[in-house]
C-alpha cells in the first residue's frame, strides 16, 4: 500500500515552527511521507498564527484555494487546520459556516493527537473537531522531524501569564507550564548524540521558567547552566525574553557561560512609559534602558533585537517619537516592526481611540527607516573581523555561497569549501548590508 503524503504550511513564530516539526515527526513515525509541495500531498495541514491580522487573512486566503480540489477528490484528499487561530471561537464559527469541507480541526494543546484524529476521520467518515480549552499535562518524548540536523528548537515551557492588552497568546496558548529540567536535559543530550550543536530554548516568556526538579525548583538561568555542562553542545540560544522578568542572574550568565550566545531578543514594543502601561507590559522606559545598559556592561559586543508595535490605540506623535529616540539610544542590531492590529478578545480591541491607518503607516515607515539605518551602521562595524559561523547550508540567495549565523545571530553569506554544512567555521567579513554580512572562510 502506498504511503499517504503530507505537507505542512506554518504561519507564525518559532513555537509554531517547532510544533510543525513535531507533527511531521508524529506522521513519519506512523508511516506517512512528507512532501515539499502542497499539490503533491494527500493531506494538507495548516498550522496557524493569530498574532497579526494579516496572518489571519493569509491563512483564509490560502485555505480557500483548496476548496475546488477538495470538492473534486472528496475522501482522497484531507485538509487539516490547527494552531493558535483554532483556539478562538469566532474562528471556529467562520470555519463551520464558510469552510465546512475542512476535515480536521484541532488546537495548540493537542497537536500530539493528529495521527489519532486522522485515524478517526478514516473510520468514522465525518469531520473531526477537537479543541482543548487548556493544555493539561505536558506530553514528553514526542518525535520531531527537524529542518536542520545541526541545530534544534527545544520547548522549555508553554503558555503565557502576562496578558498584554494587545496580545491574544494567553488565550490561545493557555497559562504558563514549565517542563521539568531533567526532561529538557535528557532531550538535549539526545539531540547532541544525533549531531545537534546548537539549541534554541523556546517559551512565550523563558525568563519566567520555573521547573520543578529532583533537587528543588530551577529557574531559567539554572537551566542554562545545566545545559552548558552537556558535552558536544556548543551553542545555547533562547526566545523570547520578557523585560519585566530579565534578572541580573541571567545577565551575568551572558558573561560567565561560554556556550550561551551573546545575543538577546528583548521586545520593547514601545518607547513610551505611558503606552507601555496601557499595554500592560509592567516595566517603564527607564527600566528597559537600565536592562540594556547592564547587558552591554556585562558583554560589550552583545547583539540585541526587539519587537516594536506602531500605532497602539491612543499613541500620540510625541509617544511615537519616544520610541524613535529609544531605538536610537539602544541601537538595535535588528527589529521586528509591526502595525498594531485589532485582536478580537483583547482589551485593546475595545478602545475607541484607534489610530487611523494612514498615520500608522506613516509612523511605521519612519521607524523602519531608522531601524534599517542603524542596522546598516552596526553591520558595517563587522567588516574586517573574523567571526565563528555555524553553517546552515547553501545560501538562499546564491548556490555559489553558504549561509550561517554568528554567535550574535548575524546572518552571513560566504564562500567556502564543500562539505562544511553543520560545522562551525571561521569567516572573515568582507562586506555588509542592512540585513546580512558577506565573507569568506579562513583557515
Amino acid at each position: 500500500m502506498t504511503a499517504k503524503k503530507f505537507n505542512i504550511t506554518t504561519f507564525g513564530c518559532q513555537m509554531n515552527e517547532h510544533d510543525s516539526e513535531i507533527m511531521s515527526g508524529l506522521l513519519i513515525e506512523r508511516g506517512y511521507e512528507p512532501v515539499d509541495n502542497r499539490e503533491d500531498a494527500d493531506i494538507v495541514i495548516f498550522n496557524t498564527c493569530s498574532i497579526r491580522e494579516n496572518a489571519d487573512k493569509r491563512f483564509f486566503g490560502t485555505l480557500g484555494t483548496l476548496k475546488k480540489r477538495k470538492m473534486a477528490e472528496r475522501e482522497a484528499f484531507t485538509v487539516c487546520v490547527c494552531g493558535c487561530m483554532m483556539q478562538q471561537q469566532h474562528i471556529i464559527d467562520t470555519l463551520k459556516s464558510k469552510y465546512p469541507w475542512v476535515d480536521v480541526v484541532y488546537g495548540t494543546h493537542n497537536l500530539h493527537k493528529l495521527p489519532e484524529l486522522l485515524d478517526k476521520l478514516n473510520i468514522e467518515k465525518k469531520k473531526q473537531l477537537d479543541i482543548w480549552p487548556d493544555g493539561g499535562e505536558i506530553v514528553e518524548n514526542l518525535p520531531a522531524e527537524r529542518l536542520y540536523k545541526h541545530k534544534s528548537f527545544v520547548n522549555i515551557m508553554y503558555g503565557c501569564n502576562n496578558f498584554c492588552s494587545y496580545c491574544i497568546v494567553p488565550y490561545t496558548r493557555g497559562r504558563e507550564r514549565s517542563r521539568r529540567p531533567e526532561d529538557i536535559v535528557r532531550e538535549v543530550k539526545k539531540l547532541v548524540s544525533e549531531g545537534v550543536k546548537e539549541v534554541t530554548l523556546l517559551g512565550q516568556n523563558v525568563n519566567s521558567y520555573k521547573g520543578c526538579s529532583e533537587k528543588g525548583q530551577a529557574d531559567f538561568t539554572d537551566l542554562i547552566y545545566m545545559l552548558s555542562e552537556i558535552q558536544g553542545l556548543e551553542r545555547i540560544r533562547f526566545m523570547t525574553s520578557h523585560p519585566k522578568d530579565l534578572s541580573d542572574k541571567l545577565i551575568e550568565a551572558f558573561k560567565n557561560c561560554d556556550k550561551l550566545c551573546k545575543y538577546i531578543h528583548l521586545p520593547v514594543q514601545s518607547g513610551s512609559t505611558k503606552v507601555l502601561k496601557e499595554m500592560n507590559r509592567k516595566y517603564s522606559r527607564e527600566h528597559y534602558l537600565g536592562l540594556v545598559r547592564k547587558l552591554k556592561e556585562s558583554v560589550p559586543d552583545i547583539t540585541i533585537s526587539t519587537d516594536i508595535i506602531v500605532g497602539f490605540p491612543g499613541e500620540t506623535e510625541e509617544e511615537f517619537e519616544d520610541t524613535l529616540r529609544l531605538a536610537e539610544e539602544v541601537r538595535y542590531d535588528s527589529a521586528f516592526t509591526f502595525l498594531y492590529s485589532i485582536r478580537e478578545g483583547t482589551p485593546a480591541a475595545k478602545r475607541e481611540d484607534q489610530i487611523p491607518e494612514d498615520i500608522k503607516h506613516q509612523r511605521f515607515n519612519r521607524l523602519v527607516d531608522s531601524i534599517n539605518r542603524i542596522s546598516q551602521e552596526k553591520n558595517a562595524e563587522y567588516v574586517g573581523r573574523i567571526e565563528k559561523v555555524l553553517v546552515d547550508g547553501k545560501s538562499r540567495g546564491s548556490d555559489d555561497l553558504y549561509e550561517g549565523r554568528t554567535d550574535g545571530f548575524k546572518l552571513v553569506n560566504f564562500k567556502g569549501p564543500l562539505g562544511i554544512e553543520g560545522k562551525i567555521v571561521s569567516v572573515k567579513i568582507t562586506d555588509a548590508n542592512t540585513f546580512s554580512l558577506l565573507g569568506e572562510v579562513v583557515e
